[in-house]
């Protein structure tokens, strides 16, 4: 199976105690980036221990004051602090007062530095993770990106990304807080009274029973409001993407209805798990004012008997409220962490996946290109059963100029995808200068292999950076001078700003004349040995398609040049004309040599030159 399918097709944990391995997995995934931030991580902690350890000690002062002041036991037994005599109630009272000040500066100060702390390492490590992931999709196969939906993809990019964010702050933080609060007051209570304690936690059954059983179907449900809200972003990506589209074809009422349909199928999604968190909150507050009565009864019970003082009681009250109070927003917070296990787990899925096309190893850097193009019995199909190429064979001379002709879905395209590399032949060998293609880096391959498409796309930066593109680093001279070539200089420098105007997106704010030339620019920029020309004059009015095809003759001499056209006079100066039909070259010659044989390429040039009799005829690119 194509690795680059599996992307949606993960088993997902079904209740919490699945969630635990993938929330491990998380952090196993992510755990260069988390260690970058080691020394943050490390006194971000320590401040959270202080914080539980100023937590424990809240009740301890109140706690000395019924017992050593309000009301003393014959055999309490007296603090002893130097330079103070807690013997005397005034002093005793300062002390507490100033204790309970002072543990409350110590709570806030650790947790303010332990919040902040974590907040910036989670800030940092979900950016690093950004970065990765986004570096990562744009290194995908183009198999990988025809099958996936963009909108999905963006929402990994953000949302999912700020999710781990924000409930690493709101969430995981304050629930491990809460955890080792709990973990510390019950190990207090065992140390003061193991009666008392199993009291107090008589409940806690119950409590475990009761939210594992709730937070599965949180979990569950989050983790179906996270697809959802990927099929919404995708629907919505498609269909502003294809407007122009959508509104030809009337299509905006059918496209409201599928993402209102998914958009309430969320906001249910939405509101059963408020309703879910809402039923925790409420059985919590149950089981703590049950926990509560019966430490009171007993309690009582044992400081009539003398077993027990009244600030061992207030000690255990004010701990059962401590600690199991956060446990009210334990659903809440369950359900962020679900989520955010649900948007780790989708980011980690398409980090998981592995290009079709990537460098072997012992990839070499391809030196500068001479030019030589062979493709060995190439084999070739998207899906396993069927080829769009079938064992194609030919060899291109240094500088020769090829036009690629035939009825559409023959190949063409496919073959200048694999010379690309965008894909690798299921079958035989492309090589440029004797070397396979496999045996170079890609970057190093592609740099030296110029393009211009038929609808060649620029992007919403400035005209001196879309020309730039074809060759990082450029200078200010090589981007004139290629657009001098390209015969763009003129009409950029008429722009608004000149070379610094801004395009808007898709370079929509040109005519489809001026985006071709910044196009040809780019290519030209590049001084690659090979130039691929996919229908570049396709669209054009009779004076941009003479531009046009004058720079583009200025941009292949002297290179290897592969044009794809189905126009046919538009190849009649090609060195070398290739018919390709169903995945196989059946005619090869100039074209001459095709008109004299008299086949398919003649009968078609003769049905095109018929047609356009009363036409101007198309101007030769090459």
């Amino acid at each position: 199976m194509n690795r680059e399918s599996t992307l949606v097709k993960r088993k997902r944990p079904k209740n919490l105690q699945d969630a635990l391995p993938s929330l491990q997995r998380i952090v196993e995934r992510f755990q260069p980036q988390i260690r970058k931030q080691g020394v943050l991580l490390t006194v971000s902690s320590l401040g959270l221990f202080v914080e539980v350890f100023a937590r424990l000690l809240e009740p301890w002062p109140l706690k000395l004051i019924f017992d050593h002041l309000l009301m003393p036991t014959p055999d309490a037994v007296p603090l002893r602090i130097p330079f103070l005599d807690l013997t005397n109630a005034s002093t005793l009272l300062m002390v507490a007062a100033f204790s309970i000040i002072g543990l409350a500066g110590l709570q806030t100060t650790a947790a303010y530095i332990s919040l902040v702390g974590m907040s910036l390492a989670a800030s940092r490590i979900v950016t690093e993770i950004r970065a990765d992931l986004y570096a990562h999709l744009q290194r995908l196969s183009l198999s990988f990106h025809y099958k996936a939906r963009g909108g999905d993809l963006l929402t990994r990019i953000t949302s999912d990304i700020d999710r781990l964010r924000d409930v690493t702050v709101t969430a995981a933080i304050p629930l491990l807080v809460n955890t080792v609060t709990l973990v510390g007051m019950i190990g207090v209570m065992f140390w003061m009274d193991w009666e008392l304690a199993l009291i107090a936690l008589t409940v806690l059954p119950l409590f475990i029973l009761s939210s594992t059983k709730i937070t599965k179907r949180i979990h569950t449900v989050a983790r179906e409001q996270r697809k959802r809200e990927g099929a919404m972003a995708a629907t919505a990506s498609e269909a502003i993407s294809a407007i122009k589209v959508v509104q030809a074809l009337s299509l905006e009422d059918m496209l409201e209805d599928l993402f209102a349909r998914d958009n309430e199928k969320s906001l249910e999604d939405v509101a059963k798990t408020q309703q879910l968190s809402a039923g925790l909150q409420r059985t919590v507050e149950l089981l703590v004012a049950i926990a509560t009565a019966l430490v009171l009864w007993r309690g009582v019970h044992l400081i009539l008997r003398g077993s027990a003082t009244p600030g061992d009681l207030l000690v255990f009250i004010s701990y059962l409220k401590t600690a199991f109070r956060p446990t009210r927003q334990l659903a809440k917070q369950i359900a962020m962490i679900s989520k955010a296990t649900a948007s780790g787990e989708r980011i980690i899925d398409l980090l998981d996946i592995l290009p079709d096309v990537r460098d072997k190893r012992g990839a070499i850097v391809a030196p500068p290109f001479n030019g030589r193009v062979r493709f060995q019995n190439v084999c070739f199909g998207y899906e396993p059963d069927t080829l769009i190429l079938d064992r194609l064979s030919f060899e291109v001379q240094p500088g020769q100029r090829v036009a690629l002709v035939g009825p559409s879905g023959g190949g063409k395209s496919t073959l200048v995808s694999l010379l690309l590399r965008l894909y690798d032949p299921i079958a035989g060998h492309i090589l440029i200068d004797h070397y396979d293609l496999r045996d170079y880096k890609l970057s190093s391959l592609r740099r030296q292999i110029s393009i211009v498409l038929q609808d060649s796309i620029l992007f919403g930066v400035s005209v001196r950076d879309n020309i730039a593109y074809g060759a990082l680093g450029a200078t200010d001279e090589q981007i004139i001078a290629a657009a001098r070539l390209a015969n763009a200089h003129d009409f950029i420098t008429g722009l608004p700003d000149g070379y610094e105007t801004l395009l808007g997106e898709r370079g929509a704010t040109l005519s489809g004349g001026q985006r071709q030339r910044i196009a040809i620019a780019r290519a030209a920029v590049r001084q690659a040995a090979i130039v691929i020309l996919d229908e570049p004059t396709v669209g054009l009015d009779n004076e941009n398609e003479h531009a046009v095809s004058e720079a583009l003759r200025r941009l292949t001499q002297h290179c290897t040049t592969f044009l794809i056209t189905h126009d046919l006079r538009a190849a009649t100066d090609a060195d070398l004309i290739f018919y390709i039909e169903k995945g196989r070259i059946l005619e090869r010659g100039t074209h001459t040599e095709l008109l004299r044989l008299g086949q398919r390429y003649a009968a078609f040039y003769q049905l095109q030159t018929a047609i356009g009799r009363h036409h101007d005829a198309p101007i030769s690119v090459l």
